[in-house]
């Protein structure tokens, strides 16, 4: 993109690059979040207890990290979490 010589929008032009930059990396946090989720829904079919654990600690932590930031809202993380935790005892219980 040309960089204007002079006018009044060129701080809405730097900000649409930086809305632009910051979706694709939620939307690579969301990926994740996905994938761990996924990764403890399998774990937890599997009946390995070890991996059930070692997989919720990751889970764990990738919804906090994107509460942190502000990629999805903290009750929301919470909320996901609590009920992953619920899976993940039920499957350590079986």
């Amino acid at each position: 993109m040309a960089k204007l010589k002079t006018g009044r929008h060129t701080s809405a032009i730097k900000a649409s690059r930086q809305a632009e930059r910051r979706a694709q990396h939620n939307r690579g946090v969301r990926k994740v979040l996905k994938q761990v989720t996924k990764d403890l829904a399998e774990a937890v079919k599997s009946g390995d207890s070890a991996k059930t654990a070692q997989t919720y600690g990751k889970m764990s932590s990738a919804w906090d990290k994107a509460a942190k930031k502000g990629v999805v809202h903290w009750k929301t993380a919470a909320r996901k979490k609590s009920r992953l935790a619920k899976l993940a005892l039920s499957a350590k219980k079986s």
